[in-house]
């Protein structure tokens, strides 16, 4: 590795360069803008006059949402943020109704938080105006990013270079301390990287196949009340039925959206008619009878994922100083389990966390250091996303290693669902959603307490639990430690085992 001693000084002389300037790059550039003298967002789209999607972001016409952890980190960096949100129309979601349905049942409850519902669109908008206020950040928007710049010896990343769009051949240097890819799907840092003489791991590959289509709907005046009564209604997915999952939830402006996904390369329609029929034709006509008295305003649109990637930089001899990575440029998720904003969140927040250690007491590898936290932060996503979408037809992994204890996630994770749905203890379907969402550690319902009562409950359960105590014949406190990953580097609030 190459051995930097990058230093921050107080008196914030360094210049850094953010490629992307979506979600993740935004946050990214909050935080660098009490480290960095000057912070310079690379935008390859124009930057609307108001809330409207980018070319650049082709899935943020679909649902979006941060979760509790998400929201969290949010705030702090963006204090009021909410409040942006409210004025642009988006709803509270304060004791409004959750209906959930699985294969197991079915879960109403009230939502107990005030959080407030977005499409992307407008908490882009939101974040984008705050970063504008801030003195020594500033956009260069409708430019594409060709290259990284390096030392003669190409140790060390020096800047990028870039070209206007619309005009050939006429490229432009911008130097500068750090360079920052938040630049999302659509990032080319493996690539540069390569050409610059680097041995890049393969990434790890989840080929889910998935699609997802969503259509809007106006809320006619007279049925305002619908607004003020739901605020989301899951039908999810059975793999074993290969049904779709359906998803209503409100937007901005008596706006609701509804979505149906599915993965494993049978993907929802996206013609208007046969959208329709899918609707109807989910496990509960809910949805489909709410849908009968809206005005859609939009086709359907689809989107396609043919694979997710987990990349391993930080498993890399050699990494350039001067040169870090966050977001989905690092990784992506399978967007139905909403965790991808609150991911970088959560490296953002952990980027902040070095950039403060790395200014009080400067040490050599600073970027090797933060790659590897941030593959802390990336993994109990990752491993849940691959536990859930492995047990759809047509979803196959491929990696350099295997998933630790996969197999026994999908079989519990399933099997918890089914005794918390079907016991109605909303206390441990509460805490099912706090894992999936990365508030707490999967060990907070993979310990041997809840293990053991929940496997104990059917015998589908004790045959698992004794197939468990036969292949390895120790305490069910060893066997979890050796088939459910530690997560010790993953920054939850809660780790108890």
């Amino acid at each position: 590795m190459t051995d930097t001693n990058f230093a921050l000084t107080q008196g914030k002389t360094e210049r850094a360069l953010i490629i992307g300037g979506g979600i993740g790059g935004l946050l990214t550039a909050r935080v660098l803008s009490d480290y960095y003298g000057e912070v310079l967002i690379v935008e390859k789209d124009a930057l609307p006059e108001k809330p409207e999607h980018r070319p650049g972001t082709p899935q943020a016409f679909h649902p979006h949402r941060s979760t509790p952890r998400g929201k969290m980190i949010m705030e702090r960096l963006f204090p009021g943020y909410e409040d942006d949100l409210l004025a642009q129309g988006a709803p509270s979601s304060l004791n409004k109704t959750i209906h959930q349905m699985n294969q197991y049942g079915t879960m109403v409850f009230q939502y107990p938080r005030n959080d407030i519902k977005f499409s992307r669109a407008v908490l882009e908008w939101v974040f984008r105006q705050r970063v504008k206020e801030i003195p020594n950040v500033r956009f260069l928007p409708k430019h594409d990013v060709i290259r990284l710049l390096t030392t003669p010896d190409q140790t060390t990343v020096t800047g990028i270079q870039v070209r206007e769009r619309g005009q050939i051949g006429q490229e432009k240097t911008l130097t500068a301390d750090m360079v920052f890819d938040t630049s999302g799907r659509s990032s080319k840092l493996a690539k540069w990287l390569e050409d610059l003489g680097y041995d890049v791991p393969h990434p790890d590959l989840l080929k889910v196949a998935l699609g997802y289509s969503t259509r809007r709907y106006k809320v006619p005046s007279h049925l305002a009340h619908l607004t003020e009564k739901w605020d989301a209604i899951n039908i999810a997915g059975q793999p074993a039925n290969e049904t779709f999952t359906g998803v209503f939830s409100f937007i901005e402006n008596q706006i609701a959206e509804v979505l149906l996904y599915r993965p494993g390369g049978h993907y929802p329609p996206t013609d208007a008619e046969e959208y329709e029929e899918a609707v109807a034709q989910l496990p509960s006509p809910i949805i489909a009878e709410i849908l009968q008295e809206l005005e859609p305003i939009t086709p359907p649109r689809g989107y396609r994922v043919p694979e997710l990637y987990r990349h391993h930089y930080e498993q890399m001899q050699r990494w350039p100083s001067g040169l870090l990575v966050l977001g989905d440029a690092f990784c992506i998720y399978d967007p139905i389990f909403g965790q991808g904003m609150t991911v970088a969140a959560i490296e953002v927040e952990m980027l902040e966390s070095c950039l403060r250690e790395q200014r009080n007491d400067p040490k050599p590898h600073f970027e090797q250091r933060v790659l590897r936290k941030i593959q802390d932060v990336i993994e109990p996503a990752w491993w849940l996303n691959c536990a859930t979408d492995l047990q759809w037809e047509g979803v196959e992994y491929a990696g350099s290693q295997p998933l630790k204890g996969i197999s026994f996630a999908q079989k519990y994770m399933d099997l918890y669902l089914k005794y918390a749905t079907m016991q109605r203890n909303f206390e441990l379907y509460g805490l099912y959603w706090a894992v999936n969402t990365l508030s707490v550690s999967p060990h907070n319902i993979m310990n041997p307490q809840m293990v053991t009562t929940v496997l104990t409950a059917s015998d589908e359960g004790k045959q698992l639990l004794a197939k468990l105590s036969q292949e390895y014949g120790q305490p069910l406190e060893e066997v979890l430690d050796k088939v459910v990953p530690s997560f010790s580097g993953a920054p939850f609030a809660s780790m108890s085992k």
